[in-house]
């Protein structure tokens, strides 16, 4: 067993993360507070690119410094998340047009979905232009975009 911690497994194109809920997460209900799910999602985004062999400080470090920043975010909320909670985060990267990616997400506790978000983000340089993706990013990504979306 390693100390690491898990960067998820993928399923077909879905990357599956799991996340514990704890004390940290909830509001003053028990819940879990509603920006909460965004930094799950944002976990599942990039643990998804980790898995898929390439991280964020990689990107950074290439000859072509690359970040992403998210555009634009769907969320709905289905049913409340709680204490010890044990959910799941399902990232699925659809199409990656020029700068542009679109991801679907879900958070799922024993199959049953929590919060939906769709998610737009968009590969910038350091200075914050959009930049088309590196070659490394294009292979990294290509196996789990859509059938019938190209690059």
């Amino acid at each position: 067993m390693s100390d690491q911690p898990t960067a998820g497994r993928f399923d077909g194109r879905t990357h599956i993360l799991p996340v514990r809920i704890y004390y940290e997460d909830t509001d003053f209900t028990g819940l879990v507070y509603h920006g909460n799910y965004v930094r799950f999602f944002e976990r599942g985004r990039s643990d998804f690119l980790r898995a898929a062999g390439i991280g964020h400080a990689d990107l950074l470090d290439g000859d072509r410094p690359l970040a992403f920043v998210v555009s634009k975010m769907a969320l709905e909320f289905l049913r409340p998340a709680r204490i010890d909670d044990a959910l799941q985060v399902l990232t699925t990267y659809e199409t990656m047009k020029g700068p542009r990616m679109q991801i679907d997400q879900r958070i799922t506790r024993d199959g049953e979905v929590l919060c939906r978000a769709s998610v737009e983000a968009v590969c910038i340089r350091p200075d914050g232009r959009p930049a088309r993706p590196t070659p490394r990013l294009i292979e990294a990504v290509r196996p789990w975009l859509a059938p019938a979306d190209g690059i």
